[in-house]
Parts: structure tokens; C-alpha cells; sequence
């Protein structure tokens, strides 16, 4: 198309931007997100330039009170947003005029839009992940509400997704929590690294004018200021920082998911999910389906894919500032929303968790799940590890061989047939009670060692 926009930029420019690439720019839709973070900004930077003296108190009245204004027409929902000035600094700008003249004119004295929307992308991250960190912890309190329900429960342990050895639902759980305070962590690393103002840097050079961006930091929460001015405008490291940290929040909460598929299949039986995070089909009757899991597992892949997106963006960009980062905005707001979103109804749903304690049990004990404990009584014994190894093998194959369920199921005369150092004692630990209880140590899944890691936890989460 050949339509042009009705305005051109400045008198250095003869021509309009042609519509089709005024409209394939704009962004209003994301700074939407960031509107009145760029006001919060603003008022900051007004009241420095009045402090430094660079305008007059009057003229920082005016703009004050017009932001002011503009903040409230945003909560409302009635300000009026103009493509044709592309983003929203200009929509801010343009409406600040309108509302108080000249002095909306004089807010973009040492400022450029560079350091203007580096800082209010990283106003709008910083409150995000202060919430997404307040959310993990809920969701860690969920987890922990539910292992302290089954501190006792005991269930199949897997490797390979075959049965090895019988642990308790309440340890599984508790592997989760630790996954989360994990993510926790990165959240706040990823909060502390990016919390430093670029105000000050204007374009790529900084300004000739006589600022205090150390005020404008402090006043906007900041912890320090930039050093250099290239790198505060063109630094896009925090929102990989911040794709990353969300790509592992989602993968750990798809592994988790993955395992609520599994376990709510009838083929495992281990628990049911609330009626209010599944659904049906519409043509079998009989389907209950944990769409809520599946849909996490699906956004776990979109996430990653915004950490592969906001990596490749910045690559290959030469300093400083280049309308690529504009990109940037879509991968990390995605991101922002959607794993605020998974986390805090996944803890909804965990608190919708019934779980099925017999079935649990029962499949504890398949897949001759005890023979390790008998391989470490024949080592306590005096047999090499080695070869208590071995002869556990031995053992396993004749059960097999017999269609036997369980090593329970042998006599006593039958494992001293395998080895003499087999006393009577052996049934104790041939159990899957028995095995559970024996694993006391530090990260184990005794119901007391999971007590104290409940404790623990409970504790450093306040």
C-alpha cells in the first residue's frame, strides 16, 4: 500500500511513515502493560529536573498534576491511546501537553525514550517478580500442606518410570518444594540483578545537563545507577534472566503435571483431581479429564520458546539501542503473565488433590521394590556389595520364575538357599514399611525424615 500516516516525524522529514509500516511498529498493545510504570517514571524524572533546577517548581506542579491525571484516565480505563504516536511515550507525552501546555513539553529535557522505556520495562518485570515470588511461595505452601497430609503414605518409587523402591507421597511432594525454592531464588537474583536505573544514560551518551540520576534512583526504588550509559540503554540481559528463570518454573511444573497425568489414569489409580480443573468429552460419558495439567505441559514448550526468542534477539545486536528490542517486550510480558498464571493454580489444584492411599500401597510393593533393602542386609551381613548384589539378582530371577509378587513371598529356608548369612530377621526388611522407615538419613523418605524436612521448610518460609 502506498497510504501514508498524516504526520510526519519532524521537519527533517519530507514524508509521513507509510501506514502499513506505522501499523507494523506500533506496540501499544504491550506498553499497555508498562502505561502507568512509564507515568511512576515520569513524575520521578520531573521532580529531578525541578531539584537540579533545570525547570521551573511551577512547571514541575503542572506536570505533576497532569500525570496525575493521565494515571487516573489509565485505571479508568477512559484514556484516549493514538496509534499514529506509536508508543507510549508519545501517547503520555501528546496528552500531558494537552492537559497543561508547554510544561508537558519540557519532561523529555534530558531524557530520551532509550533510558525512558528501559526503565519502565524494568519497573513492570520488578513488580511482576516481586509477585511471582510471593506466588511460589504459595504454591511451596501447597505442596507442604499436602506431603504433611502423607508423611506416611507410601508409594512407588521410579527410575527409568519403572518401579525401584517404596518411598512416601509426602517425600515426592517435598522434591517439588525444593525444585520451587530454587526457582524462588533465581527469581530474586534475576530482581536484584536488574534493579538499576538507566535514567540518566538519555540516548547512549547521557546528557550535558546537570541531573541527580542517583535521586531518580532512589525515588524510583532503585538500588544504584547504571555506570555506563551504552550499556543501561541496550542491556536486555534481565528479561533473558527472566525467560530463564520462567522456562525452569515451567518445567518443573510440567514434570509435576506429567506425574498428575499419569497417576489420575486408571492405570495408576493414585489419585483424583477436583472436578473444578478437569473436563470432560464431548462423546464419552466416562471421561474426566486433567486438562488443567495438560494445558501447564503445553505452555511449558511456549515458555521455552520465549527464552530461545529473547537469547536470539540480542545476540547479534551491535551497541546501543536498536528497534529490534522493541521485541523484547512480547517474550518477557508472555512470559511474566503465563507463569504467574501456572503457578497459582497449581496450587489450587494440589489443594483439590484426593489421594488414593491403598492403591499408592499396593503398587509399592510390585516390581520386587525391596531388593535393595535385602542387597544392604547381606552387605550389614558381611557380604561385599558386590556380590550381595549378585545374589539379590539371583533371588529376583527365581521369583520371577515362581510368578512370585513379592520376596516376602519366599520362606525363609528358601532365601538361605541363596545365601547362609540370611537369618530369620530378614522379613523385616523385606516390607515396604520396613524399607521406608530404614532411609532416616538427611534428604530421606522415612515419615520422620520427612517431618523434619516439612519443619524445616515451614520454617525458612515464615
Amino acid at each position: 500500500m502506498t497510504a501514508q500516516a498524516a504526520k510526519t516525524w519532524s521537519p527533517l522529514f519530507k514524508e509521513a511513515l507509510a501506514t502499513d509500516f506505522r501499523d507494523f511498529q506500533e506496540c501499544l498493545d504491550q506498553d499497555k502493560r508498562i502505561a502507568l510504570y512509564d507515568v511512576e517514571g515520569s513524575r520521578a524524572h520531573a521532580d529531578m529536573l525541578a531539584k537540579c533546577g533545570i525547570i521551573s517548581s511551577e512547571d514541575n506542579d503542572a506536570i505533576q498534576s497532569g500525570l496525575a491525571t493521565i494515571a487516573e484516565e489509565m485505571k479508568a480505563g477512559t484514556f484516549e491511546w493514538k496509534k499514529e504516536l506509536e508508543d507510549v511515550h508519545m501517547n503520555v507525552e501528546a496528552r500531558l501537553t494537552a492537559l497543561v501546555g508547554d510544561a508537558g513539553k519540557r519532561l523529555h529535557t534530558a531524557r530520551s525514550r532509550n533510558d525512558q522505556n528501559s526503565t519502565d520495562v524494568k519497573l513492570y518485570a520488578r513488580a511482576e517478580l516481586d509477585q511471582l515470588a510471593r506466588e511460589l511461595r504459595q504454591l511451596i505452601a501447597a505442596f507442604v500442606d499436602l506431603a504433611e497430609q502423607h508423611v506416611d503414605t507410601i508409594m512407588p518409587g521410579f527410575t527409568h518410570l519403572q518401579v525401584a523402591q517404596p518411598i512416601t507421597f509426602g517425600h515426592h511432594l517435598m522434591a517439588y518444594v525444593e525444585m520451587f525454592l530454587r526457582d524462588v531464588e533465581r527469581v530474586e537474583q534475576a530482581t536484584e540483578r536488574l534493579n538499576v536505573s538507566p535514567l540518566g544514560a538519555a540516548a547512549l551518551a547521557g546528557t550535558g545537563f546537570p541531573i541527580d540520576p542517583e535521586y531518580t534512583a532512589r525515588t524510583l526504588g532503585f538500588r544504584s545507577v547504571c555506570r555506563n550509559s551504552l550499556d543501561a540503554v541496550s542491556d536486555r540481559d534481565y528479561i533473558v534472566d527472566i525467560t530463564a528463570a520462567g522456562a525452569l518454573i515451567m518445567g518443573h511444573l510440567s514434570r509435576f503435571s506429567e506425574e498428575v497425568i499419569m497417576w489420575c489414569t486408571p492405570l495408576f489409580d493414585f489419585i483424583e483431581v477436583g472436578d473444578a480443573f478437569c473436563t470432560g468429552s464431548s462423546i464419552m460419558p466416562q471421561k474426566r479429564n486433567p486438562d488443567l495439567a495438560e494445558l501447564i505441559r503445553g505452555k511449558a514448550a511456549r515458555m521455552i520458546g520465549n527464552l530461545a526468542f529473547a537469547a536470539s534477539l540480542i545476540k547479534s545486536q551491535p551497541l546501543a539501542f536498536n528497534k529490534d528490542m522493541q521485541e523484547c517486550k512480547p517474550p518477557l510480558t508472555d512470559t511474566l503473565e503465563n507463569v504467574r498464571g501456572a503457578v497459582t493454580v497449581t496450587a489450587q489444584m494440589i489443594a483439590s488433590i484426593t489421594v488414593k492411599k491403598a492403591k499408592m500401597l499396593a503398587a509399592a510393593g510390585q516390581g520386587y521394590s525391596t531388593a535393595t533393602d535385602l542387597a544392604d542386609y547381606l552387605v550389614r551381613a558381611g557380604l561385599p556389595f558386590r556380590d550381595a548384589h549378585h545374589v539379590v539378582a539371583t533371588i529376583v530371577g527365581a521369583a520371577r520364575e515362581r510368578n512370585y509378587e513379592s520376596l516376602a513371598d519366599f520362606t525363609l529356608t528358601d532365601l538361605q538357599s541363596f545365601s547362609d548369612v540370611i537369618k530369620q530377621d530378614v522379613q523385616a526388611v523385606l516390607t515396604v514399611e520396613g524399607s521406608v522407615a530404614s532411609r532416616a538419613g538427611i534428604g530421606g523418605t522415612s515419615p520422620e525424615r520427612v517431618r523434619k524436612a516439612i519443619e524445616e521448610v515451614t520454617n525458612l518460609l515464615g
